[in-house]
């Protein structure tokens, strides 16, 4: 199997082998997730809207942004929840106003073709949507921000500081079209599987963009015309837990 963002090339037996161990199952990243997600303690998720009281059961989706973009579902039986990996990071991205309409034609020329979510919604998507506000003139470049940027590092965890941290306004704006985008395709989620159990955020960056998060969530997550009584019902949380898809993964193998 060939990573998307990593450049390994993974085989079950070859690991088998190498490991010394009878059986080795390879989970998608976001599979490994959502069964991480059945087995957090309270303590270790945000709730970002309560939705229904009492809570409801029924599909989960699980939507990450850290490197890349996962989604997948926990379909619910009746009984238990099943994980169903999927790709929908790479499905196409949809602008829903003229502001986002605006990176998607910046970064249709800047790739030569398909935009996909993972683009824009992601560590390197962050940085993304600031060159290109950037670029486009929404706000002048700080001096500050300008000079770390160039001193190497994390581009995006820089951007990110800046704007939790100092206030600064070109980043501030990144940050908070990427939450739109964060809570609009939570919401397509949502819509696209009925997820009356709730959906989960995962991945490295919710946790570290909480406060922004829980400042521009809610509205754009309801805004769905006709089905936004149907969204408000359904209960967003954030994982906390940095090793959800390790606690998924392991849970998996106690059962193989």
């Amino acid at each position: 199997m060939q990573t998307t963002n990593l450049p390994w090339l993974l085989d079950e037996r070859e690991l088998a082998s190498k490991l010394g161990t009878p059986r080795v199952k390879l989970l998608n990243d976001l599979e490994a997730t959502a069964y991480g997600m059945l087995q957090l303690p309270a303590a270790d998720v945000a709730c970002l809207r309560p939705g229904a009281s009492p809570a409801r059961s029924g599909h989960i989706a699980v939507i990450a942004a850290g490197t890349g973009l996962g989604e997948a579902y926990l379909f619910w039986d009746g009984h238990d929840h099943h994980p169903v990996a999927s790709e929908g990071g790479h499905a196409d991205f949809a602008p829903r106003t003229d502001v986002e309409i605006g990176p998607l034609r910046w970064l249709r020329e800047k790739l030569g073709g398909h935009v996909s979510y993972e683009r824009v919604l992601s560590g390197p998507g962050l940085f993304r949507v600031y060159e290109y506000l950037r670029d486009s003139g929404a706000a002048p470049e700080s001096a500050a921000l300008k000079s770390e940027l160039q001193s190497g590092g994390d581009p995006s965890a820089a951007v990110s500081r800046a704007a939790l941290e100092r206030g600064d306004a070109l980043a501030t704006q990144a940050l908070d079209l990427l939450c739109e985008l964060y809570r609009a395709e939570a919401g397509n989620m949502a819509l696209r599987c009925l997820t009356s159990g709730g959906i989960y955020l995962g991945g490295g960056i919710a946790p570290k963009i909480l406060p922004a998060l829980r400042r521009r969530f809610v509205r754009g997550y309801l805004d769905k015309g006709r089905f936004a009584a149907l969204l408000r019902d359904i209960p967003v949380h954030v994982s906390l837990e940095p090793r959800t898809a390790l606690l998924g993964a392991a849970h998996f193998a106690v059962r193989l």
